[in-house]
């Protein structure tokens, strides 16, 4: 019976073609986007009903026809706009009518455009010379060809007062004392971001400190026993199944890492018998949260072969954020790991395993019992286990995850036994992914089944 239910649930969550949201455009973009193709057929057109207006009258005169919307007709309507290039087309044609001996457009205004010409030419530029005065040299073009003439403007003065921002930026750290730090108070790890604002590594080693005590509250409990319609295999394939979405919508790591633990916490605070309906509701509230640009619900409803309505899929979304009384603002394990992986100065290879071994552990059901801080750190033993790194554990790993080697063990079993079956098992998707070149096929290397054989010297500590 169960075994049935597993090849149903495999059944159910088999994917579709996706639709590419990165070059997906809006009706109404496409509407308003006129090709170039068409812009000169366009062209040819109202060039074809030009030629078709100069036909000649009776008497064998050609006159040719002003459009109704063309700037130089005078009964257009007078919009402000309008009226000042018709003005301006004016006074351009009276000039040059009365400096090249040309034709006018209008023939009564040739008396106005030759006065307005003559103004213009006998008018003296005024020399402005206030205090503080820079010369400028400018080129300036007149009709006998470039030449070079002199102004004086006015050097203003630079501000010297600070903003608002800077000066309460200031007192705050007057306040919490922390302007008082020098570099030898801040980590060593945090020595290069020094004047990278956005590291704020004055802050950093007490947002870290908040977070290790925040990620115990709302955290998923062991909720398999109260739910009589799914179990930990049909957990997997729709955590196997959701990282596929992710990847091929090429979406944040962030958003993968909050969508299991939406539906880790749903699952542990009420039952469900449609779990792939849950996967998806909680995969859109995760990209609603992280990300700029999130799939629609028609792309999801398309994606799950339309099993679900749009309806249902709001439905079910509202309930899990009452459910979760709005709250996912949450340390997920993926926060720790971009600190844990500065601070083991991981190269491009050993964070990919890392990340390769944390996204396995997503899977995993065993591993909901432990902290999302000693998850991540356990996915940095093992990877360096791994590759053969030396030290295997570092004090300053020990310092920043407050976790010994011995405390890591169990954890770091289970991400072994995931590696080991990983290849050969029916759930590839993470497998394949890490096999990519832009992962550094990572997936390739052999898990380490010698740690696995290592005597438990020290009991694993889950909070």
């Amino acid at each position: 019976m169960a075994a049935n239910l597993e090849r149903l649930e495999e059944e159910k969550l088999r994917l579709r073609p996706l639709p590419n949201i990165s070059k997906r455009k809006d009706k109404e973009m496409d509407s308003m986007v006129i090709t170039t193709d068409q812009s000169m057929v366009m062209q040819q057109q109202r060039g074809g009903a030009m030629e078709k207006q100069k036909a000649p009258n009776a008497k064998g005169e050609v006159k040719s026809r002003i459009t109704l919307n063309s700037i130089e007709n005078v009964n257009s309507p007078p919009t402000r706009f309008g009226a000042k290039t018709f003005a301006n087309t004016m006074e351009t044609q009276a000039v040059a009518a009365c400096n090249k001996q040309l034709p006018a457009m209008f023939q009564s205004d040739n008396q106005a455009a030759q006065q307005i010409a003559l103004k213009s030419a006998t008018k003296k530029p005024v020399k402005l010379v206030p205090k503080q005065a820079e010369n400028i040299n400018l080129d300036h073009r007149y009709d006998d060809g470039l030449k070079q003439m002199s102004i004086s403007v006015a050097r203003t003065q630079i501000r010297q007062d600070h903003s608002l921002t800077s000066v309460l930026s200031a007192h705050s750290k007057i306040a919490c004392a922390i302007s008082e730090k020098s570099n030898l108070e801040i980590d060593e790890i945090d020595l290069p971001d020094l004047f990278n604002h956005l590291a704020v590594v004055e802050y950093v080693q007490d947002l870290y400190t908040f977070y290790k005590q925040q990620q115990h509250v709302g955290r998923p409990i062991d909720y398999m026993a109260k739910q009589p319609h799914i179990n930990p295999k049909m957990r997997a394939i729709l955590v196997d199944w959701i990282t596929d979405v992710h990847f091929r919508y090429n979406l944040l790591p962030e958003t993968l890492y909050l969508t299991v633990y939406i539906i880790d916490r749903y699952l542990s605070l009420d039952g469900v018998k449609r779990l792939q309906l849950v996967g998806m509701c909680a995969l859109l509230i995760a990209c609603k949260y992280e990300e700029l640009r999130a799939p629609r619900v028609s792309d999801l409803i398309y994606i799950a072969c339309n099993k679900y309505t749009r309806e249902e899929i709001l439905r079910m979304e509202k309930m899990i954020l009452n459910k979760l009384e709005w709250y996912l603002t949450v340390p997920t394990a993926y926060m720790f790991l971009v600190r844990f992986v500065k601070v083991a100065k991981a190269d491009q290879e050993l964070e990919h395993m890392i990340y390769f071994l944390a996204e396995l552990g997503l899977m995993q059901y065993d591993l909901i019992k432990y902290c999302p801080s000693m998850v991540a750190a356990s996915a940095v033993y093992t990877a360096r286990y791994t590759l053969g790194k030396s030290p295997l554990w570092t004090t300053a790993l020990e310092r920043h995850t407050s976790f010994s080697e011995p405390q890591l063990l169990e954890c770091a079993r289970v991400l072994v036994q995931a590696h080991w079956t990983a290849p050969g098992g029916k759930l590839k998707v993470i497998y394949q992914k890490y096999m990519l070149q832009q992962f550094g096929h990572v997936a390739r290397y052999p898990p380490a089944m010698s740690l696995i054989e290592v005597s438990n010297s020290g009991a694993p500590s889950s909070s």
